[in-house]
């Protein structure tokens, strides 16, 4: 499968990602004390995210540079021209708005994507396939989840899921799913929490989907007898036991990335199928934000 857009491509000129944000309105999309979730509104904003992306993925978890990104140090691509950006923003801090920015998810709408030639998280997963088998449900690409290490709390992860489900809400998203990243490369190390999702959190049937061939590795490290689910879970990163607990399920097989050094599954969450206790915590402030 292949797509015309590639995690490795260059950031196209700042016109273009300005109005890729234009036209959503200013207000935020939820709030929790000083933390606000809402999109990025400009080009400087869009830049800021960026920033904070690199300071996670570069500075601290270690990806390979890409000379392009250096001089200015920010992860970018050509998907940031055709996706919105939530934001997390902490309006306690000094300073212009856009330095207040903790937090960031990038948020990939199908026909957007369909337009540019096909979703980010295509280079790795059969994607494309599972969009097919569903042609009257619209699609959410969520990725590029990243907190500052000072703010990842479970205030900062609310706040965001706040600012998503108002987002859901208001283009009437059905389906949310993208990639989700275990640090490092060797799948043995994370034997038991890769297996656990083989064995205890597979999709299947009409929400199946699969690591594209040549990248595929296997998750079924340990039999099933062998796992202890306490330990499996205490394992996982926090955003993939997050999804879990919203009733995410995932792909079959993993992919080794050694751009950013992850292992990286893919989570399919069905609006329908999130669990209503959730639907109700997030919904009784988010949803005043959805209109």
């Amino acid at each position: 499968m292949q797509t015309v857009l590639s995690k490795r491509d260059a950031f196209p000129d700042a016109s273009g990602v300005a109005l890729a944000a234009q036209s959503f309105a200013d207000e935020p999309l939820g709030r929790i004390g000083t933390l606000e979730v809402r999109l990025a509104r400009h080009e400087d904003e869009i830049a800021a995210a960026q920033e904070v992306r690199y300071r996670v993925f570069y500075d601290e978890l270690g990806a390979k540079h890409d000379t392009s990104l250096a001089p200015e140090r920010r992860d970018a691509d050509r998907f940031d021209a055709i996706c919105d950006h939530l934001l997390v923003v902490d309006t306690a801090l000094p300073g212009p708005e856009h330095k207040r920015i903790v937090g960031t998810y990038r948020l990939l709408r199908q026909e957007r994507a369909v337009a540019a030639g096909g979703f980010y998280s295509e280079d790795e997963f059969e994607l494309k396939n599972l969009v097919a088998r569903h042609p009257g449900r619209r699609f959410l690409e969520l990725g590029r989840s990243c907190v500052l290490a000072e703010y990842r709390s479970k205030r900062t992860i609310e706040v965001l899921w706040q600012g998503i489900w108002a987002y859901v809400n208001r283009h009437d998203i059905d389906v949310m799913a993208g990639c989700a990243s275990f640090h490092g490369t060797v799948p043995a190390a994370h034997a038991e929490a890769l297996s656990y999702l083989h064995h205890h959190c597979r999709t299947d049937g009409v929400w199946d989907v699969r690591a594209v061939p040549g990248r595929y590795s296997s998750m079924d490290l340990m039999p099933k007898e062998a796992i202890s689910a306490k330990s499996a879970i205490v394992a996982m990163p926090p955003l993939i036991k997050g999804y879990l607990r919203l009733g995410a399920r995932i792909g079959d097989g993993c992919v080794i990335d050694e751009d950013f050094g992850t292992v990286d599954v893919f989570v399919v969450l069905p609006v329908k199928e999130i669990s209503s206790r959730y639907i109700n915590y997030y919904g009784s402030e988010a949803q005043r934000f959805a209109a």
